[in-house]
């Protein structure tokens, strides 16, 4: 430094300055790469759709994003679309069709919670599509009583299912997270539901 003029000569300022900035930017690296690992692990995570069994609301391939979040602050909720460990090596979506307790049956393809019948609107698709073919959309399930702490859940492609009617119930621990929004292909961005 100068004495005189009170001026550090250009080279070292310039050496100091580009060190802090790398050091400022890996900071600021590592911070995003934090924040972006906690929202993945406890918050929110992308998955891909595979396969048939959710059309025709969700199709192959589809991109959604799972609040992983959610059953840690609420229970699921009858019609929620959610995500679960079907396999240790493999995870399924599905519709959370019952909740503990309740009693579960499909008769004559209309299906019973509680002995009460069920509007499933967002079967519609499907359902004209099997009644063209002279077939049930959902074959009879004989009654199901969903344990304590499980989730009763299937397919809304019925005919292309492997869920809670193979399954069986599946447990609460399972469930990753509910699916809230597709977000690819960009052209059909929408809420899962």
């Amino acid at each position: 430094m100068n004495r005189s003029t009170g001026i550090e000569p250009e080279t070292n300022r310039t050496k100091t300055n580009w060190k802090k900035e790398l050091g400022e930017w890996g900071r600021s690296i590592g911070t995003v790469a934090i924040v972006a690992g906690l929202i993945y692990s406890f918050l929110g995570a992308p998955y891909a759709v595979h396969g048939e069994s959710m059309m025709a609301t969700l199709h192959n391939n589809e991109r959604v994003v799972v609040n992983k979040a959610i059953y840690h602050l609420q229970q699921p909720d009858r019609g929620d679309i959610v995500v679960f460990h079907a396999t240790p090596t493999e995870d399924y979506i599905k519709r959370v069709i019952g909740l503990e307790g309740d009693r579960v049956e499909v008769v004559d393809d209309v299906l019973y919670i509680n002995g009460e019948a069920v509007d499933e609107p967002y079967l519609a698709e499907k359902r004209k599509e099997a009644a063209d073919m002279g077939l049930p959309l959902t074959e009879n399930v004989a009654p199901v009583t969903v344990p304590p702490g499980h989730v009763f859940v299937m397919g809304d492609n019925r005919r292309n299912s492997r869920d809670s009617r193979e399954l069986g119930p599946i447990p609460l621990e399972q469930l990753v997270g509910r699916t809230e929004l597709v977000y690819w292909p960009f052209t059909d961005i929408r809420l899962a539901h």
